[in-house]
């Protein structure tokens, strides 16, 4: 019986409209549903070969698989050096922390969407952008240091990060499973990060470090490597996993938390776990690209929009179409003006915008 009610809840789930019941999927959707993850795989492949192959040097597709195929040791006659470390040491391993960065936000949009029912929620709710933002930026102006050693821009984000989402968990108490303690707790800590990096980049002198800073905050994968792609790979990947196990319960929310419960659902514990989870992947994503905004706004409404709510299509629908999303952006934004090169932050913004405004007007009939 429960497993029955379980599956009704999630066929009609609408979290960014509460109350209101829709088919789980626009109209000619269902006899193609089968074959919209396996064509957007398809699709973020062939994304994947085509932004590897274009840049300041152009490379054939071919020249490109090639290239790939001798480093995984297929018996393949190499690239020369140059385009071979065009394709292995600078295009591909950005292109992939691209996919994995937008595929994560996505998720963390989606969940977040879900557990607050918030249209308007994003995977920065939680003050991890602005933690991220304010560590990132004292390692770059301050030159922080352990030991003998400097931190990297990296580690001082995420630790950044870690003590902001430390500090919403805090400051929300004993219910931070509920979704308007934890809200107001993020936006709070949220403008408190905000201030304090605001104070650190108007109290340095030096331009060239003020540059940096603001071209990181922005958002930007120049920074990109094979440890930044193992890393957020696994991050992701683990994230959608524990995301995508909770789908049912991101259905049942979508009705409130008296219908998650009487499904058999902790709402608190429930809650906390899938912000944790969040928190974490959007801390890792924000670490590895700066603070790359529209993302998981933008991605999970669209995708809601055309194929449905149930979140257990939706959330790996999401990661797909996010990675698309992201690796066209950061291309636009590395090739249109070459040799300079916009920040990524910058692209998704003005392409976010007018797709979530289509999709507001088209969810809410507005002519």
């Amino acid at each position: 019986m429960k497993l029955r009610a379980a599956r009704s809840v999630a066929s009609v789930s609408n979290p960014s409209a509460p109350g209101r019941r829709e088919s789980s999927s626009p109209v000619g959707v269902p006899k193609l549903g089968r074959y919209v993850l396996p064509l957007a795989f398809l699709l973020l492949l062939v994304t994947i070969a085509a932004a590897v192959s274009v840049g300041s040097a152009d490379l054939p597709v071919d020249s490109v698989l090639r290239a790939v195929a001798s480093h995984v040791g297929l018996p393949v006659q190499p690239l020369p050096p140059l385009p071979d470390s065009i394709v292995w040491d600078l295009r591909l391993p950005r292109v992939l922390l691209a996919a994995l960065v937008g595929a994560g936000l996505a998720v963390c949009g989606a969940v977040l969407q879900a557990l607050t029912r918030n249209p308007l929620a994003d995977p920065f709710l939680l003050g991890v952008s602005s933690g991220a933002s304010t560590g990132a930026v004292a390692v770059l102006v301050l030159g922080i240091r352990i030991g003998a050693g400097p931190v990297d821009l990296t580690t001082g984000a995420f630790v950044g990060s870690m003590a902001a989402f430390g500090a919403v968990l805090l400051l929300a108490g004993r219910r931070a499973g509920e979704p308007t303690r934890i809200v107001l707790a993020g936006v709070a800590v949220s403008q408190l990060f905000s201030a304090v990096t605001s104070l650190i980049v108007i109290s340095d002198a030096h331009t060239q470090d003020t540059r940096s800073v603001t071209f990181w905050l922005l958002g930007s994968l120049t920074a990109a490597s094979w440890q930044a792609v193992a890393l957020s790979a696994v991050v992701v990947g683990v994230g959608l996993l524990v995301c995508w196990a909770g789908a049912t319960a991101l259905d049942a929310f979508a009705f409130g938390t008296d219908t998650a419960r009487s499904l058999g659902f902790s709402p608190g514990r429930t809650r906390l776990l899938l912000f944790s989870v969040t928190a974490l992947m959007a801390a890792a994503l924000v670490a590895a690209s700066g603070a790359i905004g529209f993302v998981g706004l933008t991605v999970p409404h669209a995708v809601r929009f055309l194929f449905g709510s149930r979140h257990r299509t939706l959330l790996p629908t999401c990661a797909v179409i996010g990675a698309i999303f992201l690796i066209w952006a950061d291309t636009v934004a590395r090739t249109v003006f070459s040799p300079q090169e916009l920040p990524v932050g910058v692209l998704t913004a003005l392409l976010g915008v007018p797709v979530f405004a289509l999709v507001m007007r088209r969810r809410t009939g507005t002519p």
